[in-house]
């Protein structure tokens, strides 16, 4: 039963994200919502860690098979995306690298805002 609850919780969220994504007239996909929702929710306390920590550990354990589908389309589309192969990698190294550094930097601040608490 405690798995229900969390996993409800989590459905929840991702649900008003979806209903975000339907009435605001911004280019934000829904998930992004929902993560902004779970993340404002945890840092506010309004959700606890432990109301979701076992059924997320398990979702993260399970996160390379959900990628399956998506990859079985693009083998499906390999038509369509060899002609532009480059453009793809250029933009997916140069994405990577930025996500890193933006990654990185903020893992920085929060380390040093946490340690001047």
């Amino acid at each position: 039963m405690k798995y229900l609850k969390q996993f409800g919780i989590i459905l929840l969220i991702s649900f008003i994200g979806e209903l975000l994504h339907a009435f605001l007239p911004l280019p934000v996909p829904a998930s992004i919502y929902g993560i902004v929702i779970l993340f404002l929710c945890l840092e506010c306390k309004a959700i606890k860690v432990a109301d979701i920590k076992e059924t997320s550990a398990f979702l993260i354990e399970i996160m390379p098979i959900m990628f399956i589908p998506a990859a079985v389309g693009l083998m499906d589309s390999w038509q369509i995306i060899k002609p532009s192969l480059v453009s793809y990698g250029v933009i997916t190294v140069v994405t990577t690298i930025a996500v890193m550094a933006v990654s990185g930097k903020a893992v920085q601040f929060m380390m040093h805002r946490r340690e001047k608490k």
